[in-house]
């Protein structure tokens, strides 16, 4: 089963905002070692209270938790070997680009030519998937 256009976007997509909100969860998240409570139970509503409650940190969440909801239904008409690699590999990327805007380290040149070879990488498996539909060049 070869993605159409159509899916092929929508898998970019969830790779925008599973690696786009990763950094965001991260810096939202930073104060989260200051809450301390005496029993494992309260630690655990208190850090679910300052984190709901964070809009820094609940609107990225929310953005996540989207691209999952339209990775599960893009699943239903997409070929799996094709959404896999797409969304996973993509959302590194996207995640080293929100960082880098976000003024992290990311490594570099090294991270740079990851990026190049796994956007390549990505192109040649949409390539791949599409050319199987196409059947034969005709001979005219």
């Amino acid at each position: 089963m070869a993605a159409s256009l159509g899916q092929v976007l929508a898998l970019v997509l969830v790779a925008a905002l599973w690696g786009g909100t990763q950094p965001l969860l991260k810096r939202a998240s930073a104060g989260l070692q200051e809450v301390q409570e005496r029993n494992w139970a309260r630690q655990l509503l208190q850090e679910m209270k300052t984190l709901f409650l964070n809009t820094e940190y609940l609107m990225p969440f929310l953005l996540n938790q989207c691209g999952s909801l339209l990775y599960y239904l893009t699943l239903a008409s997409t070929d799996l070997t094709l959404a896999v690699p797409i969304c996973n590999s993509l959302a590194i990327v996207f995640t080293l680009i929100v960082g880098k805007l976000l003024g992290e380290d990311v490594g570099g040149k090294r991270a740079a030519a990851g990026m190049v070879l796994t956007v390549t990488g990505i192109t040649l498996c949409i390539t791949s998937s599409v050319s199987k539909t196409q059947g034969p060049p005709s001979t005219f």
